[in-house]
Order: structure tokens, then sequence, then C-alpha cells
């Protein structure tokens, strides 16, 4: 096997198992920046052996025992000490000393140390950008400049971000464990709300030339599925994880040639993913058989199944959907699912009683600065055969969005109503 084709096995032997590497090195330093040292060591070790000896038989069993016994140098040379945790490192190093099969003492308990990482990477001490920075880096396997190639950003932003996330937690001393009562609720509703943020931003990205970034969905897609497994009695998880795969099989879809936006009712449904489809309904199911009570994602995946199940665009159910949006709104107030429910109404019955729901929402704070509703009240108003109203909204929209896709779409629109 030629160099440069080990060199890409590692690379993806990485993305797959480093999560699983830092996850448990993380419980036995109790210091995810020094875990991830850790296992950077380790892969290391990989790149500079296995183009001379060949990729290992199990090369994740590999990282993982390599990444283990760096952790226990870690230890035995008494750098916990020198972090104020004496104790801590001398019962780990007793313990390890004791353990003759380290890796299969690890691997007993993977799925708790990659359940508490995940928690970890979303602690309420970080910021929201923050979460999402580590929990690419931890659980992603992404490095620092991919992160910030798919955000856009300087790879210098990213890299701080980073380090202020891990500084934060240790600083915080944020404890290696999994919270429990109303604790885990709270925390399991940031870690579901910073999977869904990275999918939705490469299902449309906020900016850049891009209408969308499907490494990113398909990142979300491998978190939320762990997380799914994880906590599998948890009906909220598979419900994220459904409208993920519901919303991802329309990807191929949802562009056009030239990378241009093509909108839900003039796809191309030959296109969509029929497996991703399977799977979001099955992902749908084991979440209501969980729980007959839905919440915001359970509801968002049924709204995504009324469509997947719709053969044509002319056979979706919208006076399901409105109805589903108005049981989301109950549950979860937003500005933005009530403009989504007024969408749903005017497919139901007719653009003049969208257009009234939209018109109580022109003077939401939240809303200000957010494109989407004068693209939505543009389009009511084109239906309506107000011309000149719907275009200025179009061309309002156009100068708010950051993604030059989006714009051309916007401004293609607002020419059509001059044009009519």
């Amino acid at each position: 096997m030629a160099a440069t084709e080990i060199h890409r096995t590692i690379e993806t032997v990485w993305r797959i198992e480093s999560a699983r590497v830092i996850a448990g090195l993380t419980r036995i330093v109790r210091d995810v920046g020094v875990a991830e040292e850790l296992a950077q060591d380790a892969l290391l070790i990989a790149l500079q052996k296995w183009p001379e000896t060949g990729i290992p038989d199990n090369p994740g069993a590999w990282l993982m025992g390599t990444a283990k016994h760096r952790a226990v140098d870690y230890l035995r040379r008494g750098t916990l000490a020198d972090r104020k945790n004496e104790d801590l490192g001398r019962e780990m190093v007793e313990k390890e000393m004791q353990v003759p099969d380290l890796a299969a003492a690890m691997d007993d308990t993977i799925g708790d140390d990659m359940l508490r990482l995940v928690f970890i990477a979303c602690h309420p001490v970080l910021s929201t950008e923050a979460q999402v920075a580590l929990t690419l880096r931890l659980l992603g396997g992404l490095t620092t400049d991919e992160i910030a190639r798919a955000y856009l950003l300087p790879e210098a932003t990213i890299a701080q971000r980073i380090v202020r996330a891990k500084r934060g937690l240790s600083e915080a001393r944020a404890p290696f464990e999994v919270p429990r009562g109303e604790d885990f609720k709270a925390r399991l509703s940031s870690v579901l709300q910073v999977i869904y943020l990275i999918f939705n931003e490469g299902y449309s990205a906020s900016s850049g030339d891009d209408w969308m970034r499907p490494a990113l969905c398909e990142d979300a897609l491998r978190l939320g599925r762990i997380l799914a497994e994880l906590v599998p009695n948890e009906a909220e998880a598979h419900g994220l994880v459904a409208l993920m795969e519901l919303q991802a099989s329309r990807t191929k879809a949802r562009v056009g040639p030239a990378g241009e936006p093509i909108l839900l009712m003039e796809q191309d449904r030959a296109k969509w993913d029929g497996l991703l489809i399977q799977r979001g309904l099955a992902a749908l199911a084991r979440a209501e058989k969980v729980s007959a009570e839905p919440g915001p994602y359970v509801i968002q995946a049924e709204i995504a199944a009324c469509h997947a199940r719709a053969r044509t665009a002319d056979e979706t159910d919208w006076l399901r959907i409105a109805a589903l949006y108005g049981q989301l709104a109950q549950i979860s107030p937003s500005p933005v699912i009530e403009l989504n429910r007024a969408v749903a109404v005017s497919m139901a019955s007719g653009p003049a009683e969208g257009l009234e729901l939209v018109d109580r929402l022109q003077n939401e704070p939240a809303l200000r600065s957010y494109h989407l509703l004068p693209s939505v009240r543009g389009d009511f108003l084109k239906k309506l055969g107000r011309l000149e109203e719907a275009r200025a909204e179009f061309e309002r929209a156009a100068s708010m969005t950051r993604n030059s896709q989006e714009q051309a779409l916007l401004r293609e629109r607002a020419r059509e109503c001059s044009d009519s």
C-alpha cells in the first residue's frame, strides 16, 4: 500500500475512532485538553509507524491501546499532581498498573465514556459557538482548519474558541460525568441543539457561495446517531435523528447544476434518497414508541415525514402540517415556528390567510434581521398579484442574507415580479 493511501486510511480511522479514544482518555486524566493531546500523540505514532509496518488488523484498538499507555506514562510522571489532582493521579496510576489488559478494561465502559464526552463538550459554562466548535473537534473528528472552512471563519478564530473552551472546562473543574435528573434534561436539550445547529448550517449555509455544506450534515447525522444509541430511552434524541435523516434525504434535489437552490415544491422527488427516508421513518417510529408525548424534535420529524410520504408536491398533507406547527408552537413558542406555520396555512387555505399571519410577525424583534420573513411575505404577495410589493420584499430579503446563492435566487424572484 502506498504511503499516501496509508495516510488517507489513517485519516479515516482517526475520524471514526478519535471520539472513542478521547472519551476513554478523559475518564483517566479528567482533563479533556490533556486527553486530546495524548490522543494526538497516538495519531502521530501511527503516522510514523504504519507506513513501515502496515495498517494493523484492528486500527481503532491499536490507537486506543497506544493512547492509553501514553496516559499511564503521563500519570506516572506525576503531571496530575502539578494540576492539584495528586490523590486522583495516585489512585488512577495504581488502578491502571493493576489492570493486565488496559484496552479491554477501557472498552468495557466506552459507551459511558462517549456519553460523558458528549455532555462535557456541551457544558453550560461554554458559549454556544464554543460548544459547536468543541463538539466538532472532539466528537466529529474534524481538524481546526476543517471547522474553520465549514463555517467560513479564520482558522485562528476557531482555534481560539477551542482553546478557550478547554480552558473554561478546566477552570470550572467540569466533572467528567453525565448529569442527573433535571440537570440531565437541561444539558441533553443543549446537546441536541448543538447537533442540530451543526446540521442546519450544513443544510442551509448562512453565508458564503454554497447553498449547502453536505459534510456538516453528515457530521451532525453521525453525532446524532451516536447520541441516540447512547440514550435509547430519550424520544427527542430519536426525533432529532429522524428529522435530520428525512431532511438530508432531499440533499441531491435541493441544488441545481450551477449550485443554485431548488425550493421544496419544485424539487424532483425521484432524487430524494429512499434509504435515508426509510431510516428517518424508522427513527421516528422508535421515538413514538419511547414516548406518547412528542417533543419539539419529534413533531418537526413528523412534519418532515409528511413531505417524505407525499409522492408529489400536490399530495402534501398541508392541513396536517399546519396542525403540527400549531402543536409545536404550543410546546415551544417561537416567531420562526409561527412563520413556518403561516407557510403551511397558506398552502392549505390560501395566501391571504398566510399573509394575515405573517403580518402579525412584522414587529417581532427576533425576526428583525431574519431574511426569510420578507421572503415568505413576498411569496404570498406575489401569489395575490401584488407584484410591486412582492418585488420590494424579495429585494429586502436579498439584502439581508449573507449566502450568495440565496441572494441570487431572491433577486431572480424580484425580477420575475417586475417582468410580470
